[in-house]
């Protein structure tokens, strides 16, 4: 707790930004507009007007990177005369705000869908890309949503998941008498993992901190990384077992090995689980930043928050660990590495915002300051060619994917995009709620997965 109360002042404007987004995540439409003719940005050249009268309206899927788009737009029109706008859907409401927006006069001309089950819901909004810019420069085409001969999705970033580790409290663990390991080397399975993990709790005065993991998110919106992230490890397993990509019915060979590990997380964190259900992702986040725990599940995306809750943190003192559930031959598994962020181009507007929105995306991916904020800002691993051996994002998680994939350990892909929409997930992630406070029990997880599964993706429930 006292590195709690040091550090907490160094980025709290940050911080208090950022749990204002992570809680309340929604926003309305930042506009910037073009600039007077002949105007330019100070100590630039004036910016070249933009041909027709089309505008940019995006419909931003991630909280985190809410102000961060903001700027992108001033910026975008700054240096072409486009008028821009952002507005970024609360957390967890991204269907439901879109299906309002499409619907009003002033629509969004991009927007993202998860893959190929999103492209089913938006499939007669999506423009056909095969021809553009985005779609020309995108490094592995196969990594694009095709239908037909036509490209309706295209992938703006490749990111992985898993456990981040605090390198240096595993380190500060080794040295302990009767450690249960050597170096952080040798967690490499969920049997090793555990046997770390309770001996860390048990000690954890010894080792000043709050708890082994982080606490386990369950606040309203929050619990995307256990109903989503998280299944899709017993998903994965089960479609490798039976040699296919998606499934209509589930037979939940994996879910006993699901309840480890979420009983692991939830029975030796820094909360009780009675108590989870007020717990942001953002909260997780600090008390991993703030070195009160030693593990928390997470992205690549989460070492801006990291760093936005502890702007000492080294870079070095952190690196992914696959997250582990107990199936034979996981010492050979990466980490969760794929994407389910797809741009789409609303062919339902004007051809005018169409073409301006096509000129967005390629500023985005080629001008300097487009990648300045894909890479810098938003620290994304952009798989364009557009993007040169410099220009990669400084961030060791997003090195750690890669280190992981060198070593030759599989990474998992992920299956969660064939998921039948977010009423499987919204109940799922109930069941798991109600099974950690103690008000339902482990039958409930199972019947919202293998039932719920069945049920939502034989008749969906509108959302």
């Amino acid at each position: 707790m006292k590195k709690r109360k040091q550090l907490a002042a160094l980025g709290l404007s940050l911080v208090t930004a950022v749990s204002v987004l992570a809680g309340c995540g929604g926003s309305t439409p930042t506009e910037t507009k073009a600039p007077a003719e002949g105007a330019a940005p100070a100590g630039t050249e004036a910016a070249k007007p933009a041909s027709g009268d089309g505008e940019v309206y995006f419909l931003n899927f991630k909280p985190e990177t809410a102000t961060i788009w903001e700027d992108v737009m001033k910026t975008f029109t700054q240096e072409t005369g486009i008028p821009a706008t952002v507005m970024t859907a609360a957390s967890g409401t991204y269907e439901q705000t879109l299906k309002s927006e499409v619907a009003k006069t002033k629509a969004p001309t991009l927007f993202q869908i998860n893959g190929p089950v999103g492209y089913q819901s938006w499939k007669d909004y999506c423009l056909d890309l095969k021809d553009s810019k985005m779609y020309e420069l995108l490094s592995d085409k196969s990594l694009a949503i095709t239908d037909g001969d036509g490209v309706y999705g295209i992938p703006y970033a490749i990111e992985g998941y898993g456990i981040i580790a605090n390198k240096r409290i595993i380190a500060d663990y080794c040295a302990l008498d009767g450690a249960k390991v050597a170096s952080i080397d040798e967690i490499n399975s969920f049997a090793k993992l555990k046997e770390v993990a309770e001996d860390m709790q048990a000690r954890k005065e010894e080792l000043g901190i709050e708890g082994a993991f982080a606490s386990t998110s369950f606040a309203p919106g929050e619990d995307w990384r256990w109903q989503t992230h998280l299944a899709n490890l017993p998903l994965y397993y089960e479609y490798k077992d039976k040699g296919v990509t998606d499934a209509e019915e589930l037979d939940g060979t994996y879910l006993p090995n699901y309840k480890e590990i979420f009983d692991l997380y939830i029975n030796n964190s820094c909360t009780k689980p009675s108590l989870l259900s007020s717990v942001t992702v953002e909260d997780s986040m600090a008390e991993f930043a703030l070195e009160e725990a030693v593990f928390v599940q997470n992205g690549d995306w989460g070492w801006g928050q990291i760093l936005n809750n502890n702007p000492d943190m080294s870079a070095d003192d952190v690196q992914f660990l696959p997250i582990y559930i107990g199936v034979a031959g996981e010492e050979k598994q990466g980490v969760c590495a794929g994407t389910e962020n797809y741009w789409c181009i609303n062919q339902q507007v004007s051809e005018a915002n169409q073409e301006a929105t096509l000129q967005f995306v390629e500023w985005l991916l080629t001008s300097d300051s487009g990648k300045d904020y894909m890479v810098k800002e938003m620290a994304l691993t952009a798989p364009f060619t557009s993007f040169g051996e410099g220009e990669t994002p400084e961030n060791p998680l997003a090195k750690s994917i890669l280190d992981h994939a060198a070593a030759g350990r599989t990474s998992v892909s992920w299956a969660f995009i064939t998921m039948p929409n977010q009423v499987f997930k919204n109940n799922l992630g109930s069941a798991l709620l109600e099974y950690a406070q103690g008000t339902g029990d482990w039958d409930g997880v199972t019947k919202a997965f293998v039932e719920g599964w069945k049920t939502e993706k034989a008749n969906p429930t509108p959302e």
